[in-house]
């Protein structure tokens, strides 16, 4: 399930985190469903399990898992929800992005041309489901 590239800058459990959350937001993994145990993860990455755990209680205090004691770990009801909540506050940082760009030049055409490939890329994927 998670692929972790051990020469990259970002921690284990960050890129952990982040495959969760795109699992999630990509409906890989719905509302209720188990995520793999910390042991099995441990195992098929070779990770020291304290990593794992990590990953995990950050995803937990956030409200994006839950961990039911002798079972393992799920994914809670409103996951999505709150995950895209999150992202939606990153239109921020595409208007701080789009002045930069603007300010160097780049023609508001090449963004947005860049902006719409990459949804339509997302929503070839999800008419393919």
């Amino acid at each position: 399930m998670f692929q972790i590239d051990p020469m990259s800058r970002t921690p284990i459990y960050e890129q952990l985190i982040e495959q969760t959350e795109k699992f999630i937001l990509t409906g890989a993994i719905s509302a209720g469903d188990q995520i793999p145990s910390v042991r099995s993860v441990s195992v098929e990455l070779s990770v020291n399990p304290v990593t794992i755990l990590k990953a995990y209680s950050d995803l937990s205090s956030r409200g994006i898992i839950k961990s039911v004691p002798g079972r393992g770990y799920f994914v809670c009801s409103d996951a999505k929800e709150k995950l895209s909540a999150g992202k939606s506050e990153l239109l921020f940082e595409v208007s701080t992005l789009a002045s930069e760009l603007a300010l160097a030049g780049i023609p508001m055409e090449a963004v947005i041309k860049k902006i719409e490939e990459a949804y339509g890329n997302f929503e070839r994927k999800d008419d393919d489901k």
